[in-house]
């Protein structure tokens, strides 16, 4: 499967233009053996710098492209870290392309200098294991905070299927969940659209939503005990990480599930045995978003006037990191709008999260692909359960309906 880019780019419907880096993806078996064919027709010449970590090195099967120099990092402890991921420029000796074989840490090790240096640079997953691969956005740790930055998107992607099959399967599992959090993320953009007239894109949204249903249907056919579908089940992640690029955020790919992701990296005080690769704690966090929503489109809220957040309460649950979070919420999504806009939509809000299915039903689709789906999979107390909607929601300041609660008063 070829898929050219273009026709994702250009003006839209919206009132935006989406400009895309990436040209082309390429998802087939063997791809690897014509790497160089795709690169001329990509234009992309010149100097090679191939960036491995020691696992994707050594991999079976790996097949090693043409470099003027190779570099293999250690593969532990290496994570995206700002001040990691810096260290690495020097050692790349001005390579006129950036070429990066490995999962998406690996990934930030070239995007982030791509963009600095100002290089084209080629992605080459090992993994399907999330959507980070076609982004332009970089997600690292920053004085112990998470934060998603703009940063170079691949040119080129390409994904041989051989490698890619080969992933333990808890990998892939952690992929899929990943594209299934699309139920909530674009729930929280649909509803954030509705009350607050935050800017929303039909054509990024109708992506973000095939790919979802491509991830789907690649479940059932497993559930029903077919083959993995690497091929669609991949590609799926490559379309949802175009929709960053054509918004240059990550909205229609991340929501409230995703900042409990967040929260296990950051690990503030309670969560510091959190634990858990991205995809797996994103499906943890669908699963607890959906019964949340679930729960709250049940009942009919009031609205409360809008306060800021507590500074006791941030810093009696983010600890060292009160700092951070107190910056983050400066000018709070929360005061832009009139919470009586949440109330006079709840019953268009209702239709929208009657669409996410039921946390029971995400619950038993984990379980049975022999994912996680519990708090307690994931290393964080399940007494906390309660708490980790709101403790999330501060992490960044996007309007979601978790974040919401704040303004709602469920009170009979």
């Amino acid at each position: 499967m070829i898929l050219d880019c273009k026709q994702y780019s250009g003006p839209c419907a919206c009132g935006r233009e989406h400009p895309l880096e990436t040209e082309m993806v390429v998802v087939e078996y063997d791809a690897l053996r014509h790497f160089d064919r795709y690169m001329d027709q990509c234009g992309l010449t010149g100097r090679r710098t191939v960036l491995y970590d020691t696992n994707t090195y050594n991999l079976p099967g790996m097949v090693h492209v043409r470099a003027d120099k190779e570099i293999v990092l250690d593969a532990k402890g290496l994570h995206s870290e700002k001040s990691l991921i810096e260290s690495v420029i020097p050692q790349l000796d001005d390579p006129d392309v950036i070429i990066t074989v490995g999962s998406g840490t690996l990934m930030d090790f070239a995007r982030y200098p791509a963009y600095k240096l100002g290089k084209p640079f080629v992605a080459i997953p090992t993994l399907a294991s999330s959507d980070g691969f076609t982004a332009n956005i970089c997600s690292v740790v920053i004085d112990g905070h998470k934060r998603s930055i703009p940063m170079s998107a691949p040119a080129l992607v390409l994904a041989d299927l051989n490698i890619i099959s080969g992933a333990p399967r808890f990998l892939t599992v952690s992929g899929i969940a990943d594209i299934l959090s699309k139920h909530i993320s674009l729930a929280d953009w649909k509803i954030a659209h509705l009350v607050s007239g935050e800017y929303y894109c039909e054509r990024v949204a109708a992506l973000a939503q095939e790919a979802l249903d491509m991830m789907c249907d690649c479940v059932d056919k497993l559930l029903a005990g077919g083959e993995p579908d690497y091929e669609a089940m991949t590609m799926a992640q490559m379309l949802s990480g175009l929709t960053m690029q054509m918004l240059r955020n990550s909205r229609a790919a991340s929501g409230a599930e995703h900042l409990i992701a967040h929260l296990v990296e950051m690990k503030p005080p309670r969560f510091e045995n959190a634990h858990g690769i991205h995809g797996e704690c994103v499906g943890v966090g669908t699963v607890l978003c959906a019964e949340e929503y679930h729960r709250m489109a049940a009942k009919t809220p009031k609205a409360k006037p809008f306060e800021p957040l507590d500074e006791a309460w941030v810093r009696e649950k983010f600890g060292s990191l009160a700092d951070g979070i107190i910056k983050e919420n400066e000018n709070d999504v929360l005061s832009t709008f009139d919470p009586q806009n949440i109330v006079d939509h709840w019953d268009e809000i209702r239709a929208i999260v009657a669409k996410i299915p039921e946390a029971e039903e995400l619950r038993e689709t984990f379980r049975r692909l022999g994912g996680k789906y519990r708090l307690s999979d994931i290393g964080i107390d399940e007494a906390l359960a309660p708490e980790v909607p709101d403790i999330s929601a501060a992490i960044r300041n996007r309007l979601t309906l978790a974040r919401m609660r704040r303004v709602l008063d469920f009170e009979e």
